[in-house]
């Protein structure tokens, strides 16, 4: 429990506790918990056996903790869902729609390196819209693959890697769900509520996705075809590729 601050009210029954950890008033911390680095809990939260909460992450007062929390993410409520990333700006829809007339493609970018939030020519009429792009001149690649993810409950998160070579564009064809963009050193975490929005992730971005409506459809394409070896899944191990830092030994 080295630098971490424990309220003398609190129960904490693991020693599995990172450097500058905090945990507040009434808290609860189970056995075989784990708390990352600059991980705080707040007053009168629980966090059950076994869980794991992640480096910088934050629980709010009064949640009860199930599942592991991915670093830097923010959970409340009971069960303890994620409302949001540490120092990850929102970005909804209304900077570049309020600017451009929907039939206008144009681009937004990111603070985060390299990322696009993109908005696609929407052709409204009577009898629907319609929305297209054509991949050598609105997309930023031609795309190799392209896959759907939905039926997602609200409380899980999907994503959590990198990619080193392969550039992805998210588009929420029904319903909405938030990214997190991450390039190692900012992150800002976007909106995606309309099927003529697309994000685009270029390669070396830990990308996140949570908060999925209940008909959510998250449709992605891919500059590259699957390939397992192309994926960063550990999250210090992407920081040290971002940064450029050499293998620790």
């Amino acid at each position: 429990m080295t630098d971490a601050t424990i309220h003398p009210s609190a129960v904490v029954l693991t020693d599995a506790i990172g450097l500058g950890a905090q945990v507040g008033a009434l808290a609860c911390v189970a056995s075989g918990a784990v708390l990352g680095k600059a991980a705080r809990v707040g007053e009168g939260a629980v966090v059950c056996p076994g869980v794991r909460i992640g480096d910088h992450a934050r629980v709010a007062p009064g949640a009860v903790v199930t599942h592991d929390v991915p670093a830097n993410a923010l959970v409340q409520g009971h069960p303890a869902i994620i409302v949001g990333y540490v120092d990850a700006p929102s970005r909804g829809t209304e900077k570049l729609t309020s600017a451009l007339p929907s039939s206008v493609p144009g681009v937004s970018e990111s603070a985060v390196r390299g990322v696009q939030l993109h908005h696609l020519r929407e052709v409204p009429d009577l009898r629907g819209y319609l929305c297209a792009a054509e991949f050598d001149t609105n997309l930023p690649f031609v795309p190799h693959r392209c896959f759907w993810v939905y039926a997602v409950p609200n409380q899980q998160i999907r994503g959590e890697h990198a990619h080193k070579l392969c550039g992805q564009f998210l588009v929420a064809v029904t319903g909405s769900l938030r990214v997190v963009a991450d390039d190692g050193e900012r992150r800002e975490e976007f909106l995606l509520d309309k099927p003529n929005l697309g994000l685009y992730l270029p390669p070396m971005t830990w990308g996140i996705q949570y908060g999925y409506s209940e008909n959510a459809v998250l449709m992605v394409l891919a500059s590259d075809a699957y390939d397992p070896q192309d994926y960063i899944r550990d999250y210090s191990e992407f920081q040290r590729l971002a940064h450029g830092a050499a293998p620790p030994r």
